[in-house]
């Protein structure tokens, strides 16, 4: 009887464990934008807004793209747009690799469609101010629409 107690006790822990991470909030924001018909055209923007609550933290940015197995380049070109509360509009171009003629395509893919998540930022980065951030992302290619791009996202997470 003694035994059969104790070897219950031993999941205890493991049961706190995933009620504990089972709850815990997730400091991740994400938000793609479909693109209609896989043709992007140069002035149609994905953009979004994100809450900035905490200014201490450090922050990984990422591009996430979806395309399909048709893409014609092995990169694209991106001009990412960040707007802090009461500024302007700040935007990079990025030049994002993808894939590789020797190794095919970067990322995750399943069938047709493949997705990458591709790093802004080599160091994270701090918001140095509270409130609500806009972005947009748009592409700088020379081929205008660009075909077969599905999806474009921004992410944002906590640094661990």
């Amino acid at each position: 009887m003694y035994m059969t107690w104790v070897k219950g006790l031993q999941c205890w822990p493991v049961f706190l464990m995933m009620l504990y991470t089972g709850c815990r909030q997730i400091d991740v924001y994400e938000k793609h934008t479909t693109i209609p018909d896989e043709t992007w055209q140069a002035n149609l923007p994905a953009e979004g807004s994100f809450n900035i609550a905490d200014t201490i933290s450090s922050y990984n940015l990422f591009i996430v793209l979806r395309h399909t197995d048709a893409y014609n380049f092995n990169n694209i070109w991106l001009n990412v747009g960040l707007q802090a509360p009461g500024d302007t509009m700040y935007i990079q171009k990025v030049d994002l690799s993808i894939g590789s003629d020797a190794n095919g395509w970067e990322g995750t893919g399943m069938n047709d469609i493949w997705e990458v998540r591709k790093k802004l930022n080599t160091e994270p980065r701090r918001f140095k101010r509270v409130g609500v951030y806009n972005y947009t992302v748009t592409h700088a290619m020379r081929t205008n629409p660009l075909h077969h791009i599905m999806n474009v996202g921004l992410r944002i997470e906590k640094a661990k």
